[in-house]
């Protein structure tokens, strides 16, 4: 069954009046002699990470499934804006998509000058969500994130937190940093290696990454978790509280995955694509496989519920960005 953010509600009865009959008839209607050879998936990650294991569990399925053949093309660069600007000036055929990650709708805050605009991408499918999860050196004395708070109002400044550049990590721990009054000193990574590593070795008292990457240093009692940034808590972390309940203001933040498609790509091109990975992504095994690796919640969306989700996300980060003046390094 389909999980649906309450966000995506909000996107009103217009927008499913839109999508539930073109998705009903996508695959018998107007997709001809689609696809015409090899189908290429852009990753604008390189191998390793969460973004390319998703989008190769979703690709084996996917011929499985339909006979197709279909190739991942690694792309990566510029926080994945390198292969999103190739994806975006690809042919709009249906033959190129690209599955990238939630830094993706950051890049155009960060670097202005994109060789590429959000309007040059389609949005065809929000796959699924993870909350972030903060975690602390073993050697530390926090147990939640709320006494990290505590200790760096004590003591300003000396309380070390990694975060990756450029990501919405960094752009909630300088919100919260203002929103709760407390001096934090964020330290930007380039990538989630050299942030967990860094954390693993006690360069830095705690870290923020999505919970896929520290999921196995928890669970080796290498790190210890303090804190998760959704909603609500997670199945796979239930004793750890939430920033909400801990009282830390803030927004709910989440890593997550998504498809895209060069604009003018034919609607019933994108309708079949997103009709053939829902049925890929809720296949029991593949359903498995995500929550076992990335302790995924599956969403599935329509096109216009990931556009509406994108569009909501973009208004609220953004702002934070501007009115903190935040660098993407």
């Amino acid at each position: 069954m389909t999980i649906i953010n309450r966000r995506f509600l909000m996107v009103g009865a217009a927008a499913a009046t839109l999508g539930a009959p073109a998705l009903a008839g996508a695959q018998t209607t107007g997709t001809g002699d689609w696809p015409k050879g090899q189908i290429k998936i852009i990753v604008p990650f390189p191998p390793g990470g969460s973004t390319d294991p998703v989008a190769r569990i979703i690709q084996a399925k996917l011929i499985e499934n339909t006979g197709w053949n279909i190739i991942i093309d690694n792309k990566p660069g510029g926080t994945g804006a390198v292969g999103s600007a190739i994806a975006a000036k690809s042919a709009p055929d249906g033959q190129t998509w690209m599955l990238t990650f939630d830094s993706h709708i950051l890049n155009p805050a960060f670097a202005p000058g994109l060789p590429y605009k959000d309007s040059d991408l389609t949005n065809v499918m929000l796959i699924g969500r993870t909350p972030q999860a903060l975690a602390a050196h073993p050697d530390r004395p926090y147990k939640t994130f709320a006494e990290v708070v505590a200790d760096a109002k004590a003591r300003p400044g000396k309380v070390n937190v990694g975060v990756l550049g450029a990501s919405q990590a960094l752009v909630l721990m300088t919100l919260i940093k203002k929103e709760n009054n407390v001096d934090l000193n964020l330290i930007p990574y380039k990538g989630g290696g050299p942030l967990t590593q860094d954390l693993l070795g006690g360069v830095t008292d705690i870290g923020i990454s999505s919970l896929t990457s520290f999921s196995p240093h928890i669970r080796a009692n290498k790190i210890r978790p303090i804190g998760v940034t959704g909603e609500k808590r997670t199945p796979a972390l239930p004793e750890t509280p939430t920033l909400i309940e801990q009282g830390i203001k803030g927004f709910p933040s989440y890593s997550w995955w998504g498809v895209y498609a060069p604009t003018g790509t034919p609607r019933p091109l994108i309708d079949r694509m997103n009709a053939e990975i829902k049925k890929a992504v809720q296949a029991p095994d593949v359903t498995q496989k995500f929550l076992e690796q990335f302790n995924m919640e599956i969403l599935t969306s329509s096109p216009e519920e990931f556009a509406a989700y994108q569009k909501s996300e973009q208004e609220r980060w953004f702002k934070v960005i501007k009115d903190n003046d935040i660098k993407g390094d």
